[in-house]
């Protein structure tokens, strides 16, 4: 029960070309045996009507045959005939046709299902609409059409003439307009192919992106573990190597979870900058955030914000040699006054800006390279969340990495950010 019913559910089909062709194979099969149970009730009369009852019913076997035939071979292949099955198709109903005159009296070879040859031929260009060759198909519609004048033979009185090219034009129509539906059909199942394609590619390229944004930090962590060093500098690593791992734990079963154990919508900015800062007291932060206090920023912008935070300090560890870091966090005073945001009450009304500066060695813009660290940790990742970076570097002077929210309602923006997102003024060296 289950195989017969799975077997006509022509809705469920895939809409791939796969699943195009076996609906092809369904209508040409249904068309075929429609065509075939029309023939049936008209056969005892017209084997009585014919001159030459045996070769009638000969004719008659062979197209009610060749239709099954047709229908079983195209539900078995889940795709219409081939080229030669469909040149072989085209040839016994152009046969039939020619054979008319001599199984059918004149009388016989209009409006009626005793002369079952013509809607035979009509069911065969049909179902033909889905020949790959053009050349085939338009010969094929010629040589039934030359047929069908051979079928009328000189019999046709001058009141049937009208009938006659009405019925060459029907040929002619319903053929182009099968060819029409079967190729456009089957662009449209490319076209949906060629998208869920895309779409593959876009998924993985999203999920490589991903891979790197949330192993990125933990494997600089990693990296910065086996180095040579004191206990000391080992120990101010572990606490953050935990934390990476909890990262890595959560994107390994499927899902990303804030680092930090927080709930609700929103998150304390001035908290989460803080939290950065301590993870790394060794390279002499210094904090400066009280112009910030009371700012709060969605939970998924604060998750992009604490690891591109988290990136930028340990590109000052690794490279830098800086002395000392300042962190600055301003707001700009609009909304509820200077950005003092009600706990608990969703994304800050007002904007804010984030300034992470060190006196580090600094780098050449035009010959740094960015990695992947700035490339999608610091800049892709913020302006997926709707804030805006900007980064200046010079030798020997520092770098100074620089992180604005848009004011109003964008501050809790999730999407890209459009044109007048980052602007990037300078690259520098990346921690992996």
């Amino acid at each position: 029960m289950r195989i017969r019913s799975g077997l006509w559910r022509v809705a469920e089909l895939p809409t791939t070309k796969a699943g195009v062709e076996r609906a092809f194979s369904y209508f040409t099969a249904g068309v075929r045996l429609g065509t075939v149970a029309q023939m049936v009730p008209a056969v005892q009369l017209g084997a009585a009507r014919a001159p030459h009852e045996g070769a009638y019913l000969a004719c008659w076997g062979a197209a009610a045959l060749a239709s099954t035939v047709v229908s079983v071979v195209v539900l078995v292949r889940r795709r219409p005939l081939g080229t030669l099955a469909s040149a072989l198709d085209f040839a016994l109903a152009c046969t039939l046709l020619v054979l008319g005159p001599l199984v059918l009296a004149p009388w016989d070879r209009f409006g009626t299902w005793t002369a079952f040859q013509p809607g035979y031929a009509l069911c065969v260009i049909i179902t033909a609409g889905g020949v790959r060759g053009l050349g085939l198909w338009a010969a094929s519609l010629l040589a039934v059409s030359l047929s069908y004048v051979v079928y009328l033979g000189g019999d046709v009185g001058v009141d049937m003439a009208s009938t006659a090219v009405g019925n060459v034009l029907t040929y002619v129509v319903y053929a182009l307009v099968a060819r029409m539906f079967f190729g456009y059909t089957r662009r449209i199942a490319h076209d949906a192919d060629a998208s869920r394609a895309r779409a593959a590619e876009l998924a993985r390229r999203e999920e490589e992106r991903r891979a790197q944004v949330m192993m990125h930090n933990g494997v600089a962590v990693m990296r910065l573990l086996t180095e040579q060093g004191d206990d000391v500098s080992r120990a101010r690593l572990v606490g953050q190597a935990e934390v990476e791992l909890r990262r890595m734990r959560s994107y390994l079963r499927g899902g990303e979870v804030y680092a930090a154990d927080v709930a609700g919508p929103s998150v304390g900015l001035t908290a989460l900058v803080r939290r950065v800062c301590d993870r790394f007291a060794d390279l002499n932060v210094t904090a400066s955030l009280d112009l910030g206090a009371g700012l709060r920023i969605p939970t998924a912008q604060a998750e992009a914000l604490e690891r591109a935070f988290e990136s930028v300090l340990l590109n000052v560890r690794a490279h830098a040699r800086a002395h000392e870091v300042v962190v600055h966090l301003d707001g700009d005073g609009s909304g509820d006054g200077g950005g003092s945001g009600v706990a608990g009450s969703g994304a800050c009304s007002g904007g804010w800006t984030l300034t992470v500066h060190d006196d580090g060695v600094g780098f050449d813009p035009a010959s740094a390279t960015a990695g992947v660290g700035l490339r999608e940790v610091v800049v892709g990742e913020l302006r997926r969340r709707g804030l805006m970076v900007g980064i200046e570097s010079a030798v020997g002077e520092g770098t100074t990495v620089t992180v604005h929210s848009r004011p109003g309602p964008e501050a809790g923006t999730t999407g890209p950010a459009g044109p007048a997102g980052p602007t990037v003024r300078a690259a520098f060296a990346d921690a992996s």
